[in-house]
């Protein structure tokens, strides 16, 4: 017997998208159904799902106004009510985590991190602390800091930030609302960290760079928030010539394979993870089915892989094999215009 999953789809509203969409996946007949607009708000790039699946947390731009919005998951079918929005003049973030009674947003046009308080509705309180990151990089895109990720450690204690444009990793800690820096991380000059995702053992860390396309394994120190790196590796191929802006970086529940997204080569480059040293070797790279793969998403069992090309505004499926790591795309794709961030329920 096979199950459904709800899944949301973040989008740029510049064309014909409407704002947040939902689908079913079908896990029995490997199916999608077809998207409908969850909630219309202004490009929501990027969404969050609160921890107890109650609320859902996205990137919001009203005009020449950025910022987030809260919907309610009102029911099992994961229809969304707006809870209430916060934005102020200047660009909308493009990542937000959510864990807890706290936000926080990487405003990348801005090189700035907002941290929120949520109330007891769902609700987001105006950002009680703003921090401002300084600095800049070699490469053409590095002129100002471009905060690209913010999210909160597995063990809830630290708010780590990727900077494309200083090639930074910061940890924060969270005191009294306020964000104070712990620890920061420098990687290759020119390289661009962009997404980092954590191993489930909490101890390894898989940061994934866009101007170089490397995933860079590193070792988390819970004890201060810091971290070290213990590899690097091509996640495009050697002999690629054109442009490629590596996009969206995922580990599979079990914590034995990684994923990672490539802009430009328009595939996924598929990793395995040694089980003693976290250190990753390549298997494969899949095209996506379309063109600027700019996320991607393992659904609940880790038996599928949900690719949102954003240029050619489709949704693609994948079958996962769960020993092998390997990924076969399946005859299910969707249209979702404008695709930049997949999230299940």
């Amino acid at each position: 017997m096979g199950t459904q999953y709800i899944g949301y789809v973040g989008t740029y509203t510049r064309q014909t998208s409407k704002g947040i969409y939902r689908f079913i996946l079908d896990t029995e007949t490997g199916k999608l159904s077809v998207p409908e607009v969850a909630a219309e708000v202004g490009s929501p790039t990027y969404l969050a799902i609160s921890e107890d699946k109650k609320y859902l947390y996205s990137v919001a731009q009203q005009e020449k106004l950025g910022g987030v919005a809260a919907f309610e998951i009102v029911n099992e079918q994961g229809e969304l009510k707006k809870v209430n929005a916060q934005v102020e003049e200047g660009a909308p973030p493009c990542h937000l985590d959510v864990y807890g009674d706290h936000l926080v947003t990487g405003n990348y046009h801005e090189g700035k991190i907002h941290l929120f308080d949520i109330n007891r509705d769902g609700g987001i309180e105006l950002a009680v602390d703003v921090e401002q990151h300084k600095g800049n990089g070699p490469h053409e895109r590095q002129d100002k800091p471009h905060v690209h990720y913010t999210a909160l450690t597995p063990d809830q204690n630290y708010v780590v930030v990727a900077d494309l444009g200083t090639d930074e990793v910061v940890t924060y800690k969270i005191e009294n609302d306020e964000l104070q820096k712990v620890s920061t991380l420098n990687v290759n000059q020119g390289s661009g960290p962009r997404h980092l995702t954590f191993h489930p053992n909490g101890k390894l860390a898989y940061l994934l760079t866009e101007l170089s396309s490397e995933v860079f394994v590193l070792e988390y120190n819970a004890t201060n928030g810091s971290f070290t790196v213990n590899q690097s590796i091509l996640a495009k191929p050697e002999d690629f010539v054109g442009q490629n802006d590596a996009s969206a970086i995922h580990i599979s529940p079990d914590g034995r394979f990684v994923y990672a997204g490539n802009r430009g080569h328009n595939s996924i480059a598929v990793f395995k993870v040694d089980e003693n040293t976290g250190e990753l070797t390549f298997i494969e790279f899949v095209a996506t089915g379309g063109e600027w793969p700019r996320d991607f998403c393992l659904d609940p069992s880790g038996a599928y892989l949900v690719v949102a090309n954003q240029q050619t505004g489709n949704l693609v499926l994948f079958k996962r094999d769960q020993e092998t790591g390997k990924l076969t795309q399946l005859d299910a794709e969707v249209e979702v215009p404008e695709g930049v961030c997949v999230k299940f329920l």
